[in-house]
């Protein structure tokens, strides 16, 4: 039976779609299978809506701090089965906060600005920025939309701090030089978005 929903600490993590249109060097997916408390992420199909409404009724949500639209892929490569899915959470547990990690490529991966569909479905937009420069971004994250991606990125993030409650940028420690995590903090500074540095995971 394939992983839809896994547990990670307190949040209920949704897994939606394995397509990614980038191919970032320090991925888990190069090294591990599962997360948390999740069976492999790797998906048979992707499964529609339907299913992931079924998943949902296996799992008590309220006792989660927050439902989590992340998995083993770009959820934004699955938008419209993330906006259902954060409108069905939002319609059953109206208090439980709801948070998207992508990788801020959405607007090209859909051929428009998809973050005014995010109002009141989604709190918290958790962003890979990755890296402070665009040359260094290419060659970390290797994206298929290549140059564009980066610039691309942050007016995505610019969208989001106008829209959601809650946007976050995140680098993985370890990945970048402490000189470099600074610049980082610096355009999350200028663009109005939290910083978080991650662990890298493997």
């Amino acid at each position: 039976m394939m992983t839809i929903l896994y547990e990670v600490r307190q949040g209920l993590y949704v897994n939606l779609t394995n397509k990614c249109c980038n191919d970032c060097t320090f991925c888990l997916r190069n090294f591990k299978d599962r997360e948390g408390r999740s069976g492999s992420l790797w998906l048979d199909h992707e499964p529609d809506f339907g299913e992931v409404r079924e998943a949902f009724r296996q799992f008590d949500v309220p006792r989660y701090k927050e439902v989590v639209i992340c998995g083993f892929g770009e959820p934004t490569e699955a938008l419209e089965r993330v906006l259902q899915t954060a409108g069905y959470v939002k319609e059953h547990w109206p208090s439980m906060p709801v948070r998207i990690n992508t990788n801020g490529l959405g607007n090209l991966i859909n051929g428009r600005n998809i973050v005014p569909l995010f109002k009141n479905r989604i709190d918290t937009v958790s962003i890979s920025l990755n890296t402070p420069d665009k040359e260094r971004y290419l060659e970390v994250v290797r994206p298929a939309f290549g140059e564009k991606s980066f610039d691309a990125m942050l007016d995505f993030a610019r969208e989001c701090v106008r829209t959601v409650p809650h946007t976050v940028l995140s680098t993985v420690a370890t990945t970048i030089s402490r000189e470099d995590e600074e610049k980082c903090a610096a355009i999350c500074r200028e663009i109005g978005a939290a910083y978080r540095i991650r662990e890298f995971e493997h």
